[in-house]
């Protein structure tokens, strides 16, 4: 039988990390409750371009916004996906009315799950009562409910920023980790990626991974129908990767966002988790860095 995520078990004094569309939907009118469509198609070489405000503005789940991701990130970095400053998020935050007193539901429709980038984003400026929609806009689509069109609408709220890069690592940091042993360092891309079989899609980036470092790739995380896996199930995937909840975790990827489905899915085990926001672009782009091949 398929674990049930401890949303669908009823919980008192805020939300679940992970929400069911049936629970959602009986909160559509709620009236702190905001819904953000988190949809960010990562722009690799040689993928097939999607417009994500498009695809919002042909369907998308009653009174969500659209939080477009890509305006989020930092202009002002070298890399892609970079966290953004507090005045900036706060100013995009506040003009999408996800601001001080909302719960945050989170959903997306994108092939890296997106919404956890999000939920790593909100919780590292202290939002912490925000979670995902367990499936996403296809679960909600196959289910048949409602949905809207257009660019949606926002009210302005007030935004307060209560830290500053929480649970966020950046390069010197990880040198840390890797002389010191203390953490795990956890790879998320692909396992042909992550031994250097496969060439970085992004060009001056070296093949590799960061030594001793294990490689557990994001999609194993998943159904097949886009859902979480959970509890005993969820846990083994991380077994299997020969990764240990109980120990700190550094999760790394290509960008930072399938980092961020790690620690997402390391929260539902219970565990907390740190994002290498710089991840293998940054890393492998150093010629002064140590890099490992083959397989972990």
């Amino acid at each position: 039988m398929r674990p049930v995520p401890p949303a669908w078990r009823g919980y008192e004094g805020g939300m679940e990390p992970l929400v069911s569309t049936a629970w959602l939907a009986d909160q559509l009118d709620a009236r702190d409750l905001r819904i953000a469509d988190a949809s960010y198609h990562v722009p690799l070489p040689g993928a097939a371009p999607r417009d994500a405000a498009a695809e919002f503005a042909a369907g998308h789940l009653p009174g969500a916004i659209f939080m477009d991701l890509d305006g989020f990130a930092d202009r002002d970095s070298p890399l892609p996906s970079t966290l953004p400053g507090p005045a900036q998020f706060a100013s995009r935050m506040s003009r999408l009315g996800l601001g001080d007193g909302t719960r945050i539901v989170l959903y997306d429709d994108a092939a890296h799950h997106t919404a956890a980038r999000a939920w790593v984003m909100l919780r590292a400026f202290g939002f912490t009562d925000v979670a995902i929609l367990d499936g996403g806009l296809a679960k909600w689509k196959a289910e048949e409910r409602p949905l809207e069109t257009g660019a949606g609408e926002a009210k302005p709220r007030h935004a307060t920023p209560r830290t500053q890069g929480s649970g966020i690592l950046d390069k010197a940091a990880m040198r840390t980790i890797l002389a010191d042993g203390s953490a795990q360092i956890v790879d998320a891309r692909s396992a042909a990626r992550f031994t250097g079989e496969e060439a970085d899609p992004r060009p001056g980036i070296a093949p590799g991974h960061i030594p001793g470092s294990r490689n557990l790739p994001y999609t194993r995380l998943f159904h097949p129908d886009g859902t979480w896996k959970c509890g005993d199930e969820l846990a083994a995937a991380f077994a299997q990767a020969g990764v240990d909840p109980s120990r700190p975790l550094a999760m790394t990827c290509g960008s930072g966002i399938t980092a961020s489905v790690l620690a997402f899915g390391a929260h539902l085990l219970g565990r907390e988790a740190s994002v290498y926001d710089g991840s293998w672009t940054e890393w492998g782009a150093d010629p002064s860095t140590p890099k490992a091949v083959g397989a972990a």
